[in-house]
């Protein structure tokens, strides 16, 4: 008997990028694709050798793109909340600091985000681009150094 059922994605990851193909890098970013509240959770684990001053200057690297990542001359993340992991569960995996950015659409995520998801630079953040590119070298080896889950939030 055939398969009738529909041919779903393996992986968020994959959805994304069925998306991105079929509708082009443009619609994907738009502040109108997929309109909601996007929380975007971001763990930082440092490599041995970052100081605490190095691991202080990234948080407020992080959250100062609330005002400096900006499309068309204007802010478009809607906040960044920020700090240090301090649970005693002793669940955290290493992981030290913790961003929760908050978006209103899945657009506006995706251009924030941009690489690996959106590759063409003309569609993604550069503000946000630079930052990765300068904590990348702080960060435990990959991909143990950065965990990120992102929900649109009910």
């Amino acid at each position: 008997m055939a398969d009738i059922s529909p041919s779903l994605p393996q992986s968020h990851a994959e959805r994304l990028d069925a998306d991105i193909a079929r509708i082009g890098a443009a619609a994907f970013t738009a502040s109108s694709y997929r309109p909601g509240t996007i929380r975007h959770i971001v763990m930082l684990r440092y490599a041995s050798h970052v100081s605490a001053a190095q691991k202080s200057e990234a948080m407020a690297r992080f959250c100062a793109l609330k005002t400096s990542a900006t499309r068309n001359g204007q802010p478009y993340i809607r906040a960044i909340e920020a700090g240090w992991q301090h649970s005693g569960e002793q669940v955290d995996h290493g992981f030290e600091q913790v961003f929760i950015v908050t978006f209103d659409s899945e657009g506006d995520r995706n251009f924030y985000v941009g690489e690996p998801i959106v590759e063409d630079a003309g569609f993604y953040d550069p503000v946000h681009h630079a930052f990765k590119a300068w904590i990348g070298p702080l960060l435990d080896a990959p991909p143990q150094g950065v965990l990120v889950v992102d929900f649109t939030s009910r």
